[in-house]
């Protein structure tokens, strides 16, 4: 302690050992999520699971779309470009949490 009333700053010197040891906690820590990813084996080729929720979701907004235009209330949706990608969206997000969970 400093006998003048100032308050003393402590700097931790950075040495190789100190170094090497944050970027294994930040490696390690960075490498936790990573898992095996679910997908889907088709004829031999690997499928991401996400593939097939964005297309369910896309699949289901055309379905939405078709119904909207069937009952003739797609006239009243402004702004269609904003709209349909969202329910497609919606609906991919949905299916990832309901069968991937």
């Amino acid at each position: 302690m400093k006998s003048n009333g100032e308050k003393g700053i402590r700097l931790v010197a950075l040495s190789e050992k100190n170094v090497a040891a944050f970027s294994a906690l930040v490696s390690l820590a960075l490498l936790s999520g990573c898992q095996r990813a679910p997908t889907f084996s088709i004829l031999g080729s690997f499928f991401p699971a996400w593939l097939f929720c964005i297309i369910g979701g896309i699949l289901l907004a055309w379905g939405a779309h078709w119904l909207f235009a069937r009952i003739e209330i797609d006239k009243h949706i402004k702004p269609a470009i904003l709209v349909y990608p969202c329910l497609a969206a919606f609906w991919a997000f949905t299916f990832w949490l309901v069968i991937f969970s």
